[in-house]
């Protein structure tokens, strides 16, 4: 199987800048701590986030669409495979060799053909009555002398296929010249020179002389003169013919186009497949190429991807899979959400503004040096997450934090924080749809399943100019992906207010949440700038009085 997999520190989906530079400072923490954990993402990064790491020169975390068991979890190693042209016993000497079952055929080229199993081989082997026909086999010259062991007493052209028949030279001469035709390969034993003379002159292509017997001058004078193969072997007659019968190519009997995997491939997916067809390996093909073999008798659960949770403990903002994971630990400043784990985890939470702050301050106790890269980012994360500390979800705490991040990144806190704003503020050529999913996040609330995203602009109208057609992005979301509801946070950085869309129903919910009339598609509300304590509190609050 493949090495250790490495731990995944991740955020939740349609990440923020949070999401993304808190994975990859805890990473670092735990890099630091001789841990094997590589920083991840569960979505496509945002202007703000790609200006904080530019800025910073960190490369961005690695994509983790999912985490549901594929075939590369499952694969395993296929060092050993065998060429189409090779014979039989070459395959019988590699499986014996190696203990194997099946093993994949390739072309010259090592592009997978086939695969030949143990049960091919037995099935020949019982089908063989006599001598096999090896005229329409391309059975080489060459496959013979390298099957037999011969020495060679007169040469010809090895590569050439053979034309004629397999004959065993027994009983008397008259026996012999009524069996032997033109262009067969005959196998003769310990013989007077009469015998063989009579052997070469019925047009035959190569003479087998078994048990090492004696071969005359005469004979290879007369064999050269007539252009025909002779070869010396020390096995007997019975044991020559059963080597020539093995001589046959492996494409002869494999399984051409075999049933074959994608690394990428689900394993939910192929069982069904697996159960049809009932093979005992599948060769696992990437871009063509053979990279390893899954084995049905094997197929056991795999190792379960170990993950980190940062900025964000709620499964429905959790990555695709995570049922299939297991969560080893859980850093995060939000509510509890519910996600359940199958044995006690490690878990930080606490009520700060940024998940960056805690990572930061974990560093220090820790006594773990920040570099300034990462000191930038976790920075960024802070301000990011407070909006410039205007959010009042900001704490000394996370100032503190941030005006010693600032130190060690190097850089003025208000001028690079409103820089990193200002990248991040625009829509750009943003759809409707991808505004309406920006750092989206699922909440349950009550028995309602609401979505609410959050777009930070300088100017609230680019945004609000949009409003139909926002609307009808958010309806089709909550339709297509069954919310009863989809809430669009516009925040004006600068007032320090937001416009909340919404779709859906019930609408009294953000009536009876925020004291609005909500009739509309939109509530403007003063001084909101947090998700998480000015809009999610209210409405968990408000679902109890509507449901009464």
């Amino acid at each position: 199987m493949k090495n250790t997999k490495p731990i995944y520190t991740i955020g939740h989906r349609n990440p923020d800048t949070d999401s993304i530079c808190s994975a990859i400072g805890y990473a670092h923490l735990k890099q630091a701590l001789g841990e094997n954990v590589v920083p991840a993402r569960a979505g496509k990064i945002n202007a703000e986030t790609k200006y904080a790491l530019a800025y910073f020169k960190v490369e961005q975390p690695l994509l983790l669409t999912d985490l549901y068991p594929r075939v590369k979890d499952v694969t395993l190693d296929c060092k050993i495979v065998v060429k189409q042209h090779d014979t039989l016993r070459r395959l019988g000497e590699v499986m014996r060799e190696h203990d194997l079952k099946s093993v994949p055929v390739t072309d010259s080229k090592g592009i997978l053909v086939g695969i030949v199993t143990v049960s091919d081989l037995a099935k020949r082997y019982f089908q063989e009555l006599g001598m096999q026909n090896l005229a329409d086999m391309r059975v080489r010259y060459r496959d013979i002398i390298a099957a037999t062991d011969s020495r060679v007493l007169v040469s010809g052209e090895e590569g050439d296929t053979i034309k004629g028949n397999v004959r065993i030279a027994a009983g008397s001469i008259q026996t012999i010249q009524n069996t032997v035709e033109e262009n067969d390969i005959v196998i003769i034993g310990d013989r007077h020179d009469e015998t063989l003379v009579d052997c070469l002159r019925q047009g035959i292509s190569c003479l087998i002389v078994s048990g090492n017997g004696r071969v005359s001058a005469d004979i290879i004078e007369e064999a050269q003169k007539r252009h025909v193969f002779v070869l010396s072997t020390p096995y007997d007659t019975y044991t020559v013919a059963r080597l020539i019968n093995q001589c046959v190519p492996i494409r002869r009997i494999m399984h051409a186009d075999p049933v074959c995997f994608k690394p990428l491939d689900l394993l939910s997916d192929i069982k069904g497949t697996m159960e049809q067809t009932n093979y005992r390996n599948y060769p696992v093909l990437e871009n063509g190429r053979l990279v390893g073999i899954v084995s049905s008798d094997q197929l056991m659960v795999p190792e379960r991807e170990r993950v980190i949770l940062v900025d964000h403990n709620e499964r429905g903002q959790a990555v695709e899979g995570i049922e299939e994971a297991k969560i080893l630990e859980i850093i995060d400043h939000h509510r509890l959400g519910g996600i359940q784990t199958s044995e006690p985890i490690y878990t930080h939470a606490e009520p700060v503004g940024c998940t960056a702050t805690i990572i930061a301050n974990m560093h220090w106790h820790r006594d773990i040096d920040i570099p300034p890269s990462i000191a930038g980012l976790l920075l960024s994360a802070i301000l990011s997450d407070t909006v410039l500390f205007r959010s009042p979800t900001c704490t000394p705490y996370d100032k503190k934090t941030a005006e010693r991040l600032a130190e060690i990144a190097g850089v003025d806190v208000q001028a690079y924080g409103m820089d990193m704003l200002k990248a991040g503020s625009g829509i750009g050529d943003m759809t409707p749809q991808e505004i309406a999913k920006n750092d989206l996040k699922e909440f349950q609330i009550g028995d309602y399943r609401i979505i609410v995203s959050q777009i930070s602009v300088m100017d609230t109208k680019e945004v609000m100019d949009l409003e139909d057609e926002l609307i009808a992005a958010m309806t089709n979301i909550c339709e297509k992906e069954g919310f009863d509801m989809s809430l669009v946070m516009v925040t004006d950085i600068l007032e320090e207010a937001t416009y909340l869309l919404y779709a859906g129903s019930p609408k009294t919910l953000i009536g009876e949440a925020f004291k609005k009339d909500a009739s509309g598609t939109h509530v403007y509300l003063p001084g909101v700038m947090s998700r998480k304590k000015q809009i999610i509190p209210p409405l968990s609050e408000a679902v109890k009085r509507i449901t009464k």
